[in-house]
């Protein structure tokens, strides 16, 4: 069996006193999506951003593609080195540029050669339905829109892994539902790994292939 493409062991941070993630442990395969589910403030965020690079675990390792990329108070592999994409609960899309210039700004940081970026953006935006609206801003689009716009972005740079942190918590019933279909959609097409962070138990049940259930920092349950 090939090694996992995510493997954290007994991660801890704190902030101040408080334990944001304590002693945890947790694994992603291939080709797998993982939902961690719970309450606001019981780490899920914090995991995530472990992974990706924008904080630095107080213990313990996090590995990514079979190589150490942190380890207690240390980033090995800085956060634009480890291949993936972080759709953020409030999407972080660049307010000034285009979808499309979105796109571009991240290809550009991800050294894309320039021949290149056209048709992979092109791709990129006819897979999430966004080919037709390249040409505005997010404040022109609706709310499903940016939140295409947002996984467009984290998916241009081919990525091996995908964060998403609450991807569906602003959004109307309806639109939570098309969403989560397109966001499995893609994930089958792509053949990407994924985490999902959620406190939604049905967003649990559409996406996940395991679910692990957090709380004070610690996995509580395992399915």
């Amino acid at each position: 069996m090939s090694a996992p493409v995510v493997r954290v062991t007994g991660v801890t941070k704190r902030f101040g006193e408080r334990a944001a993630v304590e002693d945890l442990t947790v694994h992603v395969n291939a080709g797998e999506t993982l939902v961690l589910l719970g309450p606001s403030g019981c780490g899920k965020t914090t995991l995530l951003r472990l992974i990706a690079g924008l904080e630095r675990p107080g213990a313990g390792e996090i590995w990514l593609d079979g190589r150490v990329v942190a380890s207690s108070q240390r980033n090995l592999v800085p956060a634009h080195d480890r291949r993936l994409g972080f759709v953020f609960q409030d999407l972080a899309l660049w307010p000034h540029l285009t979808v499309r210039e979105n796109l571009d700004f991240v290809m550009g940081s991800g050294s894309v050669p320039r021949s290149e970026r056209t048709e992979r953006a092109r791709e990129i935006l006819a897979l999430v339905r966004l080919d037709t609206l390249a040409d505005r801003h997010p404040h022109e689009l609706s709310g499903g829109e940016q939140q295409r716009a947002a996984l467009a972005r984290a998916l241009v740079g081919r990525p091996r892994l995908l964060l998403l942190d609450e991807p569906f918590s602003s959004l109307d019933p309806d639109l939570r539902t098309a969403l989560r279909e397109d966001v499995g959609r893609l994930q089958h097409a792509l053949q990407l790994t994924a985490i999902c962070v959620t406190h939604d138990r049905d967003d649990a049940a559409a996406l996940a292939d395991r679910t692990v259930e957090m709380h004070q920092g610690r996995i509580i349950t395992r399915a």
